[in-house]
């Protein structure tokens, strides 16, 4: 019984919330009322990860969704799979954080925290043995960003030896929602480097890229690329929530993955991706699998890993298949790309393999990488960050909710010092006595 509380913030965090739940509903058999209509043992062996059990065998997430406006909770709970929510975990305010990161976090945030921990340690209480918490956020905007991060930073406080896991939605170059997003996501940023364990970047531009490169798909919706979160986040859990031998839970998922503690973004990929009309043509097979999620047109995150190093990486393969060939596979990975791998982590790169292949798939694999390369990203946010900040820019709507300046300022150096540390590390070579050496 090693449960995971799953939290979803925001409009955005609460969509791809709704869409994760809906697909792993649907690979553990069971209907949106809760009701379980499936064909395999395999599904309920370890169903407790995620769900409850309530009387007369209904399956209940444990997700507590919270929102500082009513709206997008309505959305989920008119959705195909409302019903399956306890109700009394929907927690929201009214007034909105208006995509001010300081509402989110000190005013209107702060006062819904009391409500959002009651249920928070309702859910905790029930379980037998608890391993950690996932939220699921964007970084750009007032709630998911400012009031998410007060709850992990809470949620760090209260239950300090559990991990914390997130999927952060990180705001892209071309799609820009909002002007203040480089604002929302430094600050951001400054509070995932210390409260979490595991942060998986995920960015509506390379979601959008593939939709249009890789699905073909000429006007991509929201639903498109949720649906393409929804793979991911899929596939990353699968280990937790299906039998398996490696990576079965967060904190051995941490270990593996995160060599400082400070570094702990991961970039993913999911394979196969292939376009409506394209599939026929293609046979899945092991070499396909590993050749499409290290290709960089998959990473869903804008940032280029041939530009970088890996310093650890995971995979997690679903369906049947042989164990022996996926060994083979990503070791000719490695070899051939060695250049693109750190040399002082000796086997960086640990493989999962689950017999149960996704609803519709024979066979998919997940890919999390912890790589340099992810510092393009946060340098990207730190320039736009700095051409508003030194013109103060906006600054008043943060001031004016009790904000200091010198905040703006922490979370900047803090954010420049990550970009300092991959590369730090990007160039470290192995070298005689000293160890990992910097050229």
């Amino acid at each position: 019984m090693r449960e995971i509380c799953h939290i979803q913030a925001g409009q955005c965090g609460n969509q791809i919330g709704a869409k994760f739940w809906e697909v792993i509903s649907d690979e553990h058999g069971i209907d949106a009322t809760g009701t379980y209509r499936g064909d395999s043992d395999l599904q309920l062996e370890r169903i407790n990860v995620f769900y409850t059990e309530a009387l007369g065998g209904k399956y209940v997430p444990r997700a507590v969704l919270v929102d500082l406006e009513p709206g997008s909770m309505d959305t989920v709970r008119s959705g195909a799979y409302g019903q399956l929510f306890r109700p009394d975990n929907f927690v929201f305010g009214q007034s909105g954080a208006g995509n001010n990161w300081a509402k989110g976090h000190y005013a209107e945030g702060a006062e819904l925290m009391d409500s959002v921990f009651d249920v928070i340690r309702k859910e905790v209480e029930d379980c037998d043995c608890l391993q950690g918490f996932q939220m699921t956020h964007s970084l750009g905007g007032g709630t998911g960003a400012g009031m998410g991060t007060l709850m992990i930073a809470k949620i760090r406080e209260e239950y300090p030896d559990r991990m914390i896991s997130t999927y952060s939605i990180v705001p892209s170059p071309k799609v820009s929602d909002t002007v203040v997003e480089p604002y929302n996501t430094t600050l951001s940023v400054h509070q995932l480097m210390e409260n979490t364990d595991q942060t998986y970047c995920i960015d509506n531009e390379a979601l959008y890229d593939i939709c249009f490169r890789t699905l073909k798909l000429n006007t991509p919706t929201y639903g498109d690329l949720n649906h393409l979160v929804s793979a991911v986040m899929c596939g990353v859990t699968t280990c937790f929530r299906f039998p398996g031998q490696l990576n079965t839970d967060l904190r051995k998922l941490s270990v593996n993955m995160v060599p400082f503690p400070r570094l702990h973004f991961f970039i993913t990929g999911f394979a196969p991706l292939t376009a409506r009309g394209d599939q026929q043509y293609r046979a899945l097979s092991v070499p396909q699998l590993v050749q499409q999620m290290f290709d960089s047109k998959n990473m869903m995150a804008a940032c280029d890993p041939r530009n970088g190093r890996y310093l650890t990486a995971a995979s997690i393969f679903r369906g049947r298949m042989s164990m022996k060939e996926v060994d083979e596979q990503m070791l000719n990975v490695q070899t051939k790309n060695s250049s693109h791998f750190v040399e002082w982590i000796p086997n960086n790169t640990k493989t999962a393999v689950c017999d149960i292949p996704p609803k519709g798939l024979k066979m998919s694999a997940t890919f999390i990488g912890n790589t340099t390369a992810i510092q393009e990203m946060f340098k990207r946010v730190s320039v736009q960050f700095t051409a508003m900040f030194k013109r103060k820019a906006f600054l008043h709507w943060y001031t004016g909710e009790g904000m200091d300046e010198l905040e703006f300022s922490e979370a900047e150096s803090d954010m420049h010092d990550l970009v300092a540390e991959y590369q730090m590390y990007q160039e470290a070579t192995v070298d005689a006595p000293g160890g990992v050496n910097e050229e």
